[in-house]
């Protein structure tokens, strides 16, 4: 997603991403993006419920609208529930975590993709 939104920044497309994970959006590093606090899958609010997806939707272009600094990510101030105890079952493993913590080391599908990117970075 980060890398389709610098892509069509750079033709002059403004872009917002809209995420509810914000280490990810973070490591994306997309031009702009709103963190939502949000279960994962959730990203416009909750399934058949319009209204609220309208909503989400207009805070983000409103966010839009209104960030011009690249890199920002905006904290939305919409509420999943004032009961905030599904970030415990979202969270919750049963078993040994074998997940790796998030990093910032650059991961390339082909060698020839870092190539580029090291001669990107270099120029």
């Amino acid at each position: 997603m980060s890398l389709i939104a610098r892509h069509l920044e750079s033709l002059g497309t403004p872009t917002v991403c809209i995420g509810t994970a914000h280490d990810i959006l973070a490591a994306g590093n997309p031009p702009r993006a709103v963190f939502l606090d949000y279960p994962l899958g959730n990203t416009l609010g909750r399934p058949f419920a319009p209204d609220e997806q309208y909503a989400v939707t207009r805070s983000a272009i409103e966010a839009l609208e209104k960030t011009a600094a690249p890199g920002t990510i905006e904290t939305l101030d919409h509420v999943w529930s004032d009961d905030e105890s599904w970030k415990a079952e979202a969270g919750r493993t049963d078993g040994i975590d074998r997940r790796q913590p998030r990093d910032l080391v650059p991961r390339y599908q082909f060698e020839e993709d870092r190539i580029a990117a090291e001669a990107r970075r270099a120029s």
